[in-house]
């Protein structure tokens, strides 16, 4: 009994620690003044503008969900949350509390007034709506509406990834048998455009006249960052290649056949590094899908963002800067060891809409007392329709994140930890001036 009690007192008193720590209400004070900072939104998809009559967008993602097998939308997600009313009350003036089906009919008669009403600076009107300044689009190409004063690109560059027959991978996992022609599809768009009709017959001709190129056509088209979403296509352990093996292997098996798995894994590791090289030589960051993601046949232990580490260790890559985004929830501290690299930062979008605002403000928290230079805001915006579109999700992040932010940093006020001048500057960071920074925005 004498050894137990000791035992029993200190994990009472360890578990109301781990309690405590989880701050339930923030400083209504401090989170006034963070609603009121005008935020850039890291990651996000809104769709442009179409006319009565066009084919709807299909460039608000390279991976469209739609090519896939449905698949259960967590909670928050799910068109029938109530939380969206709030964002209609908000946005649109919705005066029901109920989602019935009369009602809806007259909220999107509503947002179609609005929307003539705005014209072409209809999407711009949803971030004055949410306060953000400034979202990065995540899109196969820009269009109408998005201008890049307030919408700045960010490319998809998992097709240069694929050169050679991806007809094994599509075999091994269905949700892959539903990407990869995706990606074979915007492979043969990137050679369109730079009017080449067949991929060249060696790997030094492909980097210099399909990589290279494309990536530089989408830096002078405005882009600050391309985009990797591999981890729908394969683990993210991008590990040191070979380059004469991928020589090799790539003018072995371009013309076709099957390039063995571990023969082609190698080709695909050298490419990586070869455009993150590229995009930091032209000043592009490069974000990185990291998260449990969607798809009944995703692995989330291929998103791992410990699975990036021999990259991010890679000297010929520190000219590069790197974002792991949506912070590789579930391995969000993992996701903090990795921002302990010189060019490494996270984001926590996405986070944003899975979690509510006590959970999202724990992750937060770790990452602010490790290293708040290098957390950056984002929505992950995405439509699923007229009535719960991409406006209206970006509301339910950018209200869950500017909670989270507030509640963390309370916690850590009331821990004594900062000040209140403190938490703001912080806050600050988080919102926009770390943006600000990493991508040279004020210049």
């Amino acid at each position: 009994m004498k050894l137990i009690l000791p035992v029993l007192f200190v994990s009472v008193i360890s578990f109301s620690a781990v309690q405590l720590r989880a701050q339930t209400t923030a400083d209504p004070a401090l989170l006034g003044e963070i609603s009121k900072i005008k935020a850039i939104d890291n990651h996000a998809h809104p769709l442009k503008l179409t006319a009565e009559g066009e084919k709807p967008d299909d460039e608000f993602d390279a991976l469209p969900l739609e090519s896939i097998e449905l698949f259960p939308l967590p909670l928050r997600l799910r068109p029938d949350n109530p939380e969206f009313i709030g964002a209609w009350r908000d946005m649109y003036g919705y005066k029901n509390a109920d989602m019935s089906e009369a009602h809806l009919n007259e909220l999107l008669a509503t947002k179609q007034s609005v929307r003539r009403e705005r014209g072409d600076g209809y999407p711009a009107w949803i971030l004055d709506q949410l306060n953000i300044e400034t979202m990065f689009a995540n899109r196969v190409a820009m269009g109408r509406g998005l201008a890049p004063a307030r919408f700045r690109w960010v490319t998809f560059v998992d097709a240069l990834l694929f050169p050679l027959s991806n007809e094994a991978a599509k075999k091994s996992n269905p949700d892959y048998r539903g990407f990869y022609p995706g990606e074979e599809r915007l492979l043969k768009r990137y050679l369109s455009d730079l009017k080449i009709t067949a991929l060249p017959a060696t790997l030094a001709d492909y980097l210099k006249q399909i990589v290279t190129p494309t990536l530089e056509s989408q830096k002078r088209a405005g882009a600050v960052a391309v985009k990797f979403e591999a981890a729908y296509l394969r683990k993210l352990d991008f590990d040191d290649a070979d380059e004469t093996r991928a020589r090799a292997i790539y003018g072995q098996f371009v013309k076709g056949g099957e390039a063995p798995a571990a023969d082609y894994k190698n080709l695909q590791d050298f490419l990586f590094r070869y455009i993150a090289r590229e995009a930091g030589r032209l000043g592009m960051a490069v974000h990185l899908h990291a998260i449990d993601g969607a798809g009944g046949y995703y692995r989330p232990s291929g998103s791992d963002p410990l699975l990036l580490e021999s990259a991010f260790n890679d000297p010929t890559l520190r000219k590069t800067n790197f974002v792991i985004v949506h912070g590789g929830a579930p391995f969000t501290k993992q996701t903090a060891s990795m921002m302990g690299k010189p060019n490494v930062y996270a984001d926590f979008s996405a986070q944003t809409f899975f979690l509510y605002p006590r959970a999202l403000s724990e992750n937060l928290r770790y990452w602010l007392e490790s290293y708040p230079d290098r957390v950056l805001f984002g929505t992950d915006a995405f439509s699923f329709g007229p009535a719960v579109d991409w406006g209206e999700v970006a509301w339910l992040s950018n209200s869950t994140a500017r909670q989270a932010l507030a509640l963390a940093l309370t916690g850590m006020m009331n821990d004594g930890e900062i000040t209140r001048e403190r938490a703001l500057e912080l806050a600050r960071m988080v919102l926009r001036d770390n943006a600000i920074k990493l991508y040279g925005l004020g210049k």
